[in-house]
């Protein structure tokens, strides 16, 4: 079974080798629909555009987006303020940086429930995958084509950062300048929610202060690609295959 809608503004693929009920599959898609409706940055209505415009106080927010801005504060701290949702686009709450990873995990706790064991599901680039053997590649930073490592992996969630389709979006929030010497930062690990913060952090930081930093990392491994094609991972980084 293999599934593609957009929603978010991005392509989610939700695949299940083999037959899988609709149902849950179903229940995938209304969750990723609802997570855009109410942590939409373009949409006006939705509860995240109302809290940067005042109108909204996050205490009173829907609990999920309180859980959100919770870790969005947490991981704030814990990257040194290299992933900051309250100044990423000015709009005082911009949380997208944590939003599609962790509506991925949710999405796979509901295949979970469900008693499907072995999936992938990808949004934008950013996966997790369940069960089985899946042969994972990192798209290389500036050959559209290729890919600049494969690897095999069975439980995994897998998060890029850099100047792909997007180009440079990212900046060091403590100097409002883009990142020097880094092409990519790729972070796995056991949640997509994290991975994704953790690479844009790392990514933010640029090529001086990432390495050391994504070393120090616990429960997380990363891969960093520099300016020149230079390929740099942490120890317990999947080895190519």
């Amino acid at each position: 079974m293999h599934r593609v809608e957009h929603v978010m503004g991005m392509p989610i693929v939700v695949a299940v080798p083999g037959a899988a009920p609709p149902g849950p599959v179903d229940e995938v898609y209304d969750w990723f629909r609802w997570v855009d409706a109410v942590f939409s940055t373009y949409k006006p209505d939705s509860e995240v555009s109302r809290i940067g415009r005042g109108e909204l106080a996050p205490a009173d927010a829907h609990p999920l987006v309180r859980e959100v801005f919770d870790r969005c504060e947490e991981l704030r701290a814990e990257t040194r303020g290299y992933f900051d949702a309250r100044v990423a686009s000015g709009l005082g709450f911009d949380p997208t940086g944590l939003v599609k990873g962790w509506s991925v995990d949710r999405a796979v706790e509901i295949l979970e429930r469900a008693g499907i064991a072995e999936y992938a599901v990808n949004a934008g680039g950013d996966m997790r995958v369940g069960g089985g053997t899946w042969r994972l590649g990192i798209q290389h930073p500036w050959e559209r084509r290729a890919v600049a490592r494969v690897f095999v992996a069975t439980q995994v969630a897998v998060a890029t950062s850099g100047e792909y389709a997007r180009g440079r979006h990212v900046t060091d929030p403590h100097t409002g300048q883009a990142p020097d010497g880094l092409l990519s930062v790729t972070v796995t690990g056991p949640d997509l929610a994290t991975a994704d913060a953790y690479a844009t952090a790392a990514f933010a930081m640029g090529a001086e202060r990432a390495p050391g930093w994504l070393a120090r990392l616990r429960g997380f491994d990363a891969l960093a690609i520099l300016a020149g094609g230079r390929l740099l991972a942490t120890p317990r980084f999947p080895a190519a295959a």
